[in-house]
């Protein structure tokens, strides 16, 4: 039996020049979540420098308001809602905001989430579920709440971790919701796609945050003589904003369902391993 395909529609390359307009951003409205500070402060800020309109949310109302100023400084609308990600009825309500005061949404970045450190079997119940709620269900959350706002053509940006590709020793919970994240983000690249919706993934590593303080501590990493990736230049949140101007605009026109590894290297060159005493490194 012959196998019929559906009928395509053109690429926007057959109408669209591919030069630096392709790049920006203006008449586009973001959303990004756990914009505060961090890798939501810097891609928040790359989006409006690049033309974007911009709604963010976090429990930081003090950062909130500081980036707030930064996007009206640049010229660009800035919606803001202090909230937690985890609250079904604080999402809903920040999405009626938006589609109040921006109308459609072109760009979801789902960036808010966090963890802490702790062996799996000192977990319990209730911080089990927090890491639930805040690394997967916030994403489940404010996709449900936004989907129906996005315009044909929008992309939805997963900002997971090199961790959702690895073992995460004293972070097991943590990473496996950053797993699910990779996994239902491929699952919607294909439920979105009649509507040209694109879903796709940044995984960072090596990327200093005011939410990583103490980490190589606990990675058991401080004064090791190796280098642990092998990009020659240090990371910055400014390398995952730079990704997610990428996956926003129409130059990731073709690609869905994928991770960017903005890690320099790390997942390249592998990952957690067991030390003498019983402990991790990486």
């Amino acid at each position: 039996m012959k196998r019929m395909g559906r009928p395509s529609q053109s690429s926007i390359w057959e109408s669209q020049r591919l030069d630096p307009d392709a790049v920006r951003l203006q008449g586009r409205a973001a959303v990004v979540s756990g914009a505060a500070s961090g890798i939501g402060a810097a891609s928040a800020l790359a989006l409006a420098r690049f033309g974007a309109d911009v709604a963010l949310c976090d429990r930081n109302a003090a950062g909130l308001a500081d980036v707030a100023v930064a996007l009206e400084a640049l010229g660009q609308r800035a919606v803001t809602a202090e909230l937690d990600v985890r609250d079904p009825e604080a999402v809903l309500g920040f999405a009626r905001q938006v589609e109040a005061e921006l109308g459609g949404v072109d760009i979801l970045v789902n960036n808010a989430g966090g963890g802490f450190a702790a062996a799996f079997l000192e977990v319990n119940e209730k911080g089990e579920n927090a890491l639930v709620q805040e690394n997967f269900g916030s994403v489940t959350r404010m996709t449900r709440a936004f989907v129906p706002l996005l315009r044909e053509g929008a992309s939805i940006i997963n900002i997971t971790s090199v961790e959702a590709h690895r073992a995460g020793p004293l972070f097991a919970i943590y990473s496996a919701m950053k797993a699910a994240v990779t996994n239902l983000s491929m699952s919607l690249s294909m439920e979105l796609a009649p509507r040209a919706i694109r879903v796709n993934c940044i995984a960072p590593d090596m990327i200093p945050t005011p939410g990583d303080r103490g980490l190589e501590e606990v990675a058991g990493t401080t004064g090791l003589p190796v280098q642990r990736h092998s990009w020659p230049e240090r990371g910055h949140v400014d390398d995952c904003a730079a990704a997610v101007v990428f996956l926003a605009g129409d130059l990731s026109r073709f690609i869905t369902g994928s991770t960017l590894h903005v890690d320099g290297g790390t997942w390249a060159a592998g990952g957690w391993k067991t030390r003498d005493d019983g402990g991790f490194t990486l």
